[in-house]
């Protein structure tokens, strides 16, 4: 089949930022410009790159193209396309609102921007009649934001869990697959291959995960939702016991953003809760056969049903891809003198505490071995409202370990249950608590 017959003008191109993912995106602009420009249906044309440093050797991008001037790029008047990939809240924020009050419609892979400052960049567009994508801010090449922008925008979505941090998948894969592998161990392993920056904090402590939940959040409930209404934990208190305690039972642990409508009940208007935390999930669920720096989102929605994407969600290739994807989609609307369809937050929904979720727990605790105390242990879960699915004891004389896994309950319900338990004469630990999802 024959690509896009050219019927529009040249479209000029600027981007700020030239790292990993921008480096690789200007080459296949370079070397891929023909092809680009048959699916886009008009010339794109690469003018010029803002960089901080114009000393670095990018191989395979001309030298002319790189400027320190990222001013000179949002306010020349010959640039229609600016791709942003430099990444960090200013000066993109002001840049990407500059690009579009000058016209220019943006494209961009700033996670943390948009979880920070979306409502306000979609406002701006719409205000500028500018396209803004930024299919590639969450899971990388994985087509998951278009979906629910529109192919999914007739249907309500019900809930979203995915993983979207391909480091701490990584990890938690080598604790599974290694027997007493640690977290440090893991974590090393992730450093010495790449997976892991040197200080690994944004991803194991789960703030690059929630800036993402954020995202994908505000775009499945139409509500504003920034990162700092996200519940977040990381998977640094994962261990060795916890993975082969969960393993034995028939689960996996892994990291997982989960946004989903809470029902309105008596005066309660419907909320909705974003939590990013370890969870236990079934070795049947889709979710859990994801390995390594893998990432995927399974959505579960009214009409569609149970929906999973699946691909790789980091590394300059991949998010490459998806900006490239975002900007022929762009330029065909350019051409065509149209735009894409905008963000909605008409539900206006209300971001409620990490409380009013509901969900399952898996405790461990180190109990004395005595009579009464699995009869103390349960009258805690009663006397809080939470009702026990299953116990399992192990361990030597006069030390036992219970593990214990709840019905579903209210997390406030939950919490107190762990703090009384704490308070228990008989009860010497609470070793660990783990959220637990995926069972019917």
């Amino acid at each position: 089949m024959a690509g896009r017959t050219l019927v529009g003008k040249t479209l000029n191109v600027g981007m700020l930022g030239c790292g990993h993912v921008g480096a690789e995106v200007a080459r296949l602009l370079v070397a891929n410009a023909s092809d680009l420009a048959s699916r886009a249906g008009v010339p794109l044309i690469l003018t010029k790159i803002a960089v901080r440093d114009l000393t670095i050797d990018r191989p395979g991008i001309p030298r002319e193209l790189f400027t320190t001037d990222s001013e000179s790029i949002v306010n020349d008047p010959d640039i229609d396309l600016v791709i942003e990939v430099m990444g960090g809240i200013e000066p993109a924020h002001q840049l990407i609102l500059t690009a579009m009050k000058n016209g220019k419609a943006v494209v961009t892979a700033n996670k943390a921007l948009l979880a920070h400052h979306g409502a306000e960049l979609f406002h701006a567009s719409d205000e500028a009649d500018v396209d803004f994508y930024y299919e590639a801010a969450v899971a990388g090449a994985i087509p998951i934001l278009r979906p629910l922008a529109e192919s999914l925008v007739g249907d309500h979505v019900e809930r979203v869990m995915g993983i979207i941090n391909g480091t701490t998948n990584f990890i938690l894969t080598k604790m599974h697959e290694h027997p007493g592998f640690s977290f440090a161990d893991a974590l090393k392993e992730a450093q010495e291959l790449g997976y892991a920056e040197a200080d690994p904090t944004a991803d194991v402590e789960g703030f690059d995960a929630a800036a993402k939940a954020a995202i994908l959040a505000g775009l499945s409930f139409h509500s504003v939702v920034t990162d700092a209404d996200v519940y977040r934990e990381g998977i640094t208190k994962i261990t060795a016991e916890d993975v082969a305690v969960v393993q034995d039972m028939g689960f996996v642990i892994k990291l997982l953003a989960i946004a989903e409508a809470n029902e309105a009940h008596g005066s309660r208007e419907e909320t909705i809760t974003v939590r990013v935390h370890p969870t236990a999930i079934p070795k049947t669920h889709p979710l859990a056969s994801v390995r390594e720096a893998f990432n995927a989102v399974f959505v579960q929605c009214q009409s569609a049903g149970e929906l999973m994407f699946y691909g790789r969600g980091a590394g300059g290739a991949p998010t490459a891809s998806a900006i490239l994807g975002d900007l022929v989609a762009v330029a065909r609307n350019r051409n065509e003198g149209s735009l894409g369809p905008t963000e909605t937050d008409y539900a206006d929904l209300d971001i409620a505490p990490i409380g009013v979720a509901r969900t399952r727990y898996l405790i461990r605790l180190h109990v004395s071995d005595r009579p009464g105390v699995l009869a103390s242990v349960a009258q805690t879960f009663a006397a809080n409202a939470v009702s026990i699915m299953t116990v399992r004891q192990s361990g030597a004389e006069n030390n036992a370990e219970l593990t214990v896994m709840t019905h579903i309950a209210a997390e406030s319900d939950l919490a107190n249950t762990v703090k009384d338990l704490e308070k228990l004469d008989a009860v010497s630990d609470v070793v660990s608590v783990i959220r637990v999802e995926g069972i019917r």
